[in-house]
């Protein structure tokens, strides 16, 4: 492995870096189920902080559906639970239901709606109610609705709207909405992934600006001087009340600071309530919500911390992130910032692969992704400020990937370069040490030559084997073939009056030519010591070759008198070719075999000279061999 990439592996990483930066700065459809993702990360990994001791749930439960009846009830014993609740301190009681038809009890004695509308004229309630967005406005019954007056400040030259624009309403009856003189509207649509993040706290509806019903429970209990709405960009606006400032979307949406999983707000039971089992201080000063848990009744809606979480405890959460003014906000320059620390990271890929290569680039370059998603955490939990880290996250990985894919195509192609020129080099030692051989005997390196050839025939049909097909491997064959020739390299090293003898050989001169197998190896083991190398699998055959092509399978051969499988493979394929071509050759003292003769020669040697195994395979490949010496011979 290279320690410091090509310049190309380097560059490489900018260019998925900048597509990256392009897609964080427009932010595509496409990738906003990874962004709701990552935000829902973010929520978990945050620090929850517990919730404002200024809200509390009324819960319309099982045990008081058992206690009182079946839901809705009588609008006077409605009217007896908000009236008790003012009794005992409640600062505000918020209605999360919504009371759109006649009491059904209406004619039977003194009328329930009449009862619960003198309950709501006391003060200190506000009513719930639906905005609709159908695309056709349907006709609507008669609304009380409680608008807010608001200024908007714009900062720039978009006119767009602010708001999400309602085509009608459901509101519960105009008498109760008169007489209770406030009113919010309760819609919470879930982002397209179906988990709510987000209210919106405005609402447009006939050209006037309506309150969501924690907000208007919160305006109801601390009270609102001027407001203003100041809109900072499409994305960006700040709802402004007395010294509050409350950060929204480009819709007026309040991304939700959840406090926990359901049930995290104090829930007490309704029935308790009407019975007066309930603490004196429990609802001093407080902001109560009503809402419906039991069965058939409730709302729930899946948020990043649950997946049911009752409606009334997300008009509660609203209301405490109002009241601790601790927000989490999206910041104007969000994208910008996001763009930035995309091409930081991989600007700063590149210089530390380039530094410390690819491998512990990668590393520290990981390190530095790990610290941007604990700085976005931290961000969020400490200062509620949400930047996100998806963008970063997406240009890190695809800069790496594409750093490393062209890193490992460079790499392939320098090793097959270096292959190739291992090859080549291979050859031109071969031919150069063959010349060496035919400087001294043009018949030895005549002989060298056709043996190369013949190897690869018998090796490739040998290879068929099992035995020997993990040896004979394509590049093994090619290997052996190629080192054939160096077979008798040794040669060098016989004085020429027993090299060029023309007739046959003393007992003295015979060992002298016998000789040659050690001067072959020593001639390589000289070179590998002068060299450096070891362990090198191209010597190691050659060694192979040079050292034990005289062998012989009953171990009658030389220099080492091996037996049976000691014998290397490449030395027994070498052994068979090396006799073959010598009989098939005319020498100054005798003629050559025909090819049935020097065939009939090396099978009556099966088991003693050859490997039965070679024979077996020379005899398959008889044809091959004879067009290949016929060749040689013309």
């Amino acid at each position: 492995m290279i320690a410091r990439p090509h310049l190309l592996v380097r560059l490489s990483g900018l260019v998925p870096t900048l597509i990256v930066a392009l897609l964080s700065l427009y932010r595509p459809p496409f990738l906003a189920n990874l962004e709701y993702s990552v935000y829902d990360v973010l929520v978990n990994a945050s620090h929850l902080r517990p919730p404002d001791n200024r809200v509390v749930i009324v819960d319309v439960d099982e045990r008081s559906l058992t206690a009182i009846g079946q839901w809705p009830w009588r609008r006077d014993t409605v009217g007896n639970l908000i009236a008790r609740l003012r009794d005992l301190g409640a600062a505000t009681v918020a209605l999360d239901v919504m009371l759109t038809e006649s009491d059904r009890f209406e004619g039977s004695g003194a009328s329930p709606d009449a009862v619960l509308a003198n309950t709501l004229k006391a003060g200190r309630v506000v009513l719930g109610y639906a905005m609709t967005f159908d695309p056709v406005s349907s006709e609507s019954k008669p609304c009380v609705q409680h608008p807010l007056n608001l200024a908007i400040v714009r900062r720039g030259d978009d006119q767009s709207s602010p708001f999400f624009r309602a085509t009608g309403s459901i509101c519960s009856l105009p008498a109760l909405s008169q007489a209770a003189g406030a009113s919010g509207f309760l819609n919470a649509a879930p982002d397209p992934d179906g988990i709510l993040r987000r209210v919106p706290l405005l609402v447009e509806y006939e050209g006037r600006v309506y309150p969501s019903l924690a907000l208007a429970a919160v305006f109801k209990t601390i009270g609102t001087g001027d407001m203003a709405l100041r809109v900072n960009n499409v994305n960006s606006a700040s709802l402004l009340t007395g010294t509050v400032s409350v950060p929204v979307d480009g819709k007026s949406n309040l991304l939700i600071r959840y406090r926990g999983r359901k049930r995290t707000f104090p829930y007490v039971s309704a029935a308790d309530i009407l019975s007066g089992r309930t603490a004196g201080d429990l609802f001093k000063d407080k902001i109560v919500f009503i809402g419906t848990t039991a069965l058939g009744t409730r709302e729930v809606v899946a948020t990043p911390l649950d997946t049911l979480f009752a409606g009334v405890e997300v008009q509660a959460t609203v209301a405490d992130n109002l009241l601790q003014q601790d927000f989490i906000r999206r910041p104007e320059p969000g994208v910008t910032l996001e763009t930035q620390v995309v091409l930081a990271l991989g600007i700063t890929a590149v210089l530390l692969i380039g530094r410390f290569g690819i491998v512990w680039g990668s590393v520290a370059t990981a390190m530095c992704l790990g610290l941007a998603w604990a700085g976005a955490i931290m961000l969020m939990s400490g200062r509620g400020i949400f930047l996100s880290p998806l963008y970063p996250t997406l240009g890190l990985s695809f800069s790496l990937a594409v750093i490393a894919v062209t890193w490992f195509a460079l790499e392939h192609r320098r090793a097959d370069r270096a292959v190739v020129d291992r090859t080549k080099s291979q050859k031109l030692m071969v031919q150069s040490l063959l010349s060496l051989t035919t400087v001294r005997d043009a018949e030895t390196g005549k002989h060298s030559r056709r043996t190369q050839r013949y190897t690869r025939i018998l090796a490739e049909e040998l290879a068929t084997h099992p035995k020997f097909a993990q040896f004979l491997t394509p590049q093994n064959i090619e290997l052996l073939s190629s080192l054939a020739p160096l077979h008798d390299i040794g040669k060098v090293g016989v004085p020429d009056q027993v090299l060029n003898k023309p007739g046959e050989l003393t007992a003295e001169e015979l060992v002298e030519m016998r000789k040659h197998p050690a001067h072959g190896r020593d001639v390589i083991e000289n070179a590998e010591r002068d060299v450096g190398v070891r362990d090198d699998v191209i010597l190691a055959m050659a060694k192979d070759i040079v050292y034990t092509h005289h062998e012989k399978w009953d171990g009658t051969g030389y220099p080492q008198g091996l037996r049976g499988t000691e014998i290397p493979i490449a030395g027994r394929v070498m052994a068979l070719v090396d006799v073959y071509d010598a009989i098939r050759t005319r020498r100054l003292y005798r003629k050559p075999m025909t090819q049935e003769e020097a065939v009939a020669f090396i099978v009556n040697r099966r088991g003693t000279h050859f490997d039965p195994d070679v024979i077996d395979a020379f005899v398959n490949v008889t044809a091959k061999l004879a067009r290949l010496s016929m060749d040689s011979e013309s």
